[in-house]
């Protein structure tokens, strides 16, 4: 009969990682107090929140916005928003739902399309595909007042 040995095995056992000596801080940090100014970003004197075409725009004066396609408007013409959600710079004031007597006025600089997305539509077992194209229309809006 054939005779089968066993090897004898040793348990491995994790060793832990060395730890590298670091010299101890003695010395204590200084603490400067210096004055920063505060840089405002563009627009943070007078800002408002408006909502057009279903979505929400922060809005200073001098901002040019993309929006969705305004009916009845052409390059040129000024647009009144009347959904002021909320005004900020020195006084902030929110409104529930709109700020009573808030309003944004601009001007319409570009109308276009935008990027073409394509639209794949896909029935299986059928051998039925179809490719369709999609452009967004918009319309940029300079903002002239709040």
């Amino acid at each position: 009969m054939a005779e089968t040995k066993k090897e004898a095995t040793k348990p491995k056992t994790a060793k832990a990682p060395a730890k590298k000596a670091t010299p101890e801080k003695t010395e204590a940090k200084e603490t400067k107090t210096t004055k920063v100014e505060t840089t405002t970003k563009k627009g943070s004197e007078g800002f408002a929140v408006i909502e057009t075409g279903g979505k929400q725009y922060r809005v200073s004066v001098g901002d040019v916005i993309a929006t969705e396609i305004i009916t009845d408007k052409g390059e040129g013409d000024k647009v009144t928003f009347d959904q002021v959600l909320m005004t900020g710079g020195s006084a902030v004031s929110v409104g529930t739902p709109t700020v009573k007597g808030a309003s944004v006025t601009g001007e319409i600089i570009e109308l276009g399309k935008g990027k073409k997305i394509s639209v794949l539509r896909f029935r299986p077992k059928s051998r039925h595909r179809r490719k369709i194209g999609h452009r967004q229309q918009f319309a940029k809006v300079k903002i002239l007042s709040i």
